[in-house]
Formats: structure tokens, C-alpha cells, sequence
């Protein structure tokens, strides 16, 4: 066993200059977080004179709606309101048979609200979730959903 450096034999010498082990590379650049995103205006929405962009989803019971006021669900003749000073985020999402949305909201103290509307069919939904998500995006500001 000689070479081993065991039982006795000789260890093993210092490395040649072409066996050098190699290290990992040079360090990684410095951090820097990226900037925040900067609120886009929707494609095909009308001017913010009013304070912003808005959306409407509506069936025979319900309705959900978002301003720049916050997030409003009414349900059976029911409505509550959501000022966006309170909403950490709002998720939504359409049902298994593709013609429900269903939009959550979740408040800064972890609870949650939630509203489905009813789609007349799947390109009505499809249609809601193209005009929902950029208008979350410009009040929600980045923040995660």
C-alpha cells in the first residue's frame, strides 16, 4: 500500500502547480435589489382621471369590484369593503369548471375574505382574469399575491 499514506507508507506530497485544486471562480457581483415595479396603466383602459383603473365582475347574486377605493365584494344583497390600506393581498382564481371566478381577500391581520361570481361562459372568465390582473397589479404595487 505504498502512497496511501497509510500502514506506514509515504503521504502524499504537495500539490504541482497543474494539479492546484480550482476554486469556484471569481465572487459573485454585489447585491442590489431590483427596483420596485412601477404601476403600468392597463392596455385598453380609459384615463386615471378618476383615480385609477377599475374592474367589474357581476352575476345574479354577486359582484366583485376593484377601485381605487380597495376591493368590494357584495354577496346576496350583502356588501363589504376593503380599503387597500388593509389588504396585504388578493388572490382569485376560476373554478375547477372554468366559469366561477373566485377572489380572495387577505387582510393585513391574516384574515381572509372570499366572493365567487359566475361567468356566463369560459371566455367571459378568461376576459375577467385578462382585466383583474393588471388592475391588482397597478394598486397592489408589487406587493406579493
Amino acid at each position: 500500500m505504498s502512497g496511501t499514506g497509510q500502514d506506514g507508507g509515504t503521504a502524499p506530497g504537495p500539490y504541482s502547480p497543474a494539479q492546484q485544486p480550482q476554486g469556484f471562480g471569481p465572487p459573485p457581483p454585489p447585491y442590489s435589489p431590483a427596483p420596485p415595479p412601477v404601476p403600468q396603466q392597463p392596455a385598453g383602459s380609459a384615463s386615471f382621471a378618476d383615480g385609477g383603473p377599475d374592474f367589474l365582475a357581476t352575476d345574479r347574486r354577486n359582484a366583485v369590484v376593484v377601485d381605487s377605493e380597495g376591493v368590494s365584494f357584495e354577496r346576496g344583497g350583502r356588501t363589504a369593503d376593503f380599503a387597500w390600506s388593509h389588504i396585504r393581498a388578493v388572490p382569485y382564481k376560476g373554478s375547477y369548471g372554468g366559469t366561477t371566478l373566485m377572489v380572495a381577500v387577505v387582510l393585513a391581520d391574516g384574515l381572509y375574505y372570499e366572493c365567487a361570481v359566475d361567468a356566463r361562459n369560459g371566455a367571459t372568465l378568461q376576459q375577467w382574469f385578462a382585466e383583474l390582473a393588471p388592475v391588482l397589479g397597478y394598486y397592489l404595487g408589487g406587493r406579493p399575491q
